[in-house]
């Protein structure tokens, strides 16, 4: 039986994604026929869950035009959960590809100005839908108006409730949750040289060290690094495991670190072992990179990808 999983995204974003033949200053752009995804961290989290054949529960803030639009798409999609209602607009973010070089240009907006008794809000919404036994997934950057210790209250406020809490968050967000307790942790590689004080320039033992110390110091369970097209690193009190990066053709990087987490936490609800659940993870991240704009995996590349890397074990 899967253990249940609610994801929360307190910054959702609209997400546009297109692309012209060149990116040039001073012109027109014609642009491509554009895609529109419901989009931002624990959102994206429930669309690749959602994707891997998993089932899960979102709660995130939406207002204005946009939020209704988010609304809509995040319906046809089939994303089940909670939507506390904001006065303002939710945010627009956009991805545009050079086709001449093939790179991507992200455009993300600071997203709207959320009073105390919507962020609040959004706590009480978490509260009343816990996954007790299960996994919550807290992801994603904090709109203007949220404290940045959020995701600390978060941690305090389901203390002893039979949650795993699970944070994708950067800077201070991500240090408060840490001062709390966590059970997982997945930074990107820049993110956690910002954590730990360090360069990005960070060797392998360097990056060791540093997760082992949030471990032994009872901040997370488990750090999960992901590094780009270095790989990624899973540490726990268990050990570490590293795995490389699968060689695929890389379309967009939008949400492959989504879809990471999404193959962690849905193998784990599933009551897989860690080290299988890191494999799902990183294909995951890998099948999402092969999507053009904001799509995310397909189960069928995930699976394809995961036997790869057991087959280079």
């Amino acid at each position: 039986m899967t253990a249940p999983i609610l994801t929360l995204t307190m910054n959702p974003a609209l997400d546009l994604s297109t692309s012209v033949p060149r990116v040039a200053p001073e012109e027109k752009l014609r642009c491509a026929p554009a895609r529109f995804d419901p989009g931002g961290g624990g959102v994206n989290v429930s669309r690749a869950i959602r994707s891997l054949g998993g089932d899960s529960r979102a709660i995130y803030p939406l207002g204005g035009p946009t939020g209704e639009a988010f609304r809509r798409l995040a319906a046809d999609e089939g994303l089940t959960g909670e939507v506390v209602t904001i006065a303002e607009s939710t945010r627009e973010n956009l991805a545009v590809t050079d086709a001449s070089t093939g790179q991507q240009f992200r455009f993300v907006l600071p997203g709207p100005q959320l009073s105390e008794s919507e962020w609040r809000a959004c706590l009480s919404a978490v509260v009343d839908n816990l996954p007790r036994g299960g996994y919550l997934v807290a992801s994603g950057s904090l709109p203007p108006g949220v404290p940045e210790d959020f995701y600390g209250v978060l941690a305090r406020t389901i203390a002893g409730a039979d949650v795993r809490l699970v944070i994708d968050a950067a800077g201070p967000a991500l240090a408060h949750a840490l001062d709390e307790g966590v059970f997982l942790i997945k930074p990107s590689r820049d993110e956690f040289a910002e954590l730990i004080g360090d360069g990005p320039e960070m060797t392998d033992e360097q990056r060791l060290d540093g997760a082992d110390g949030i471990i032994r110091a009872g901040r997370a369970e488990v750090v999960a690094l992901t590094m780009g097209a270095e790989g990624a690193l899973l540490v726990s009190a268990a050990g570490a495991i590293r795995l490389p990066t699968p060689a695929v053709p890389v379309a967009s990087a939008v949400g492959a670190g989504d879809a990471f987490l999404a193959g962690v936490v849905l193998r784990l609800a599933e009551g897989r072992s860690l080290a299988d659940a890191f494999r799902t993870a990183v294909a995951a991240g890998s099948a999402t990179a092969m999507i053009p704009g904001t799509g995310l995996c397909r189960v069928e590349d995930v699976a394809r990808l995961e036997e790869s890397l057991s087959a280079r074990r």
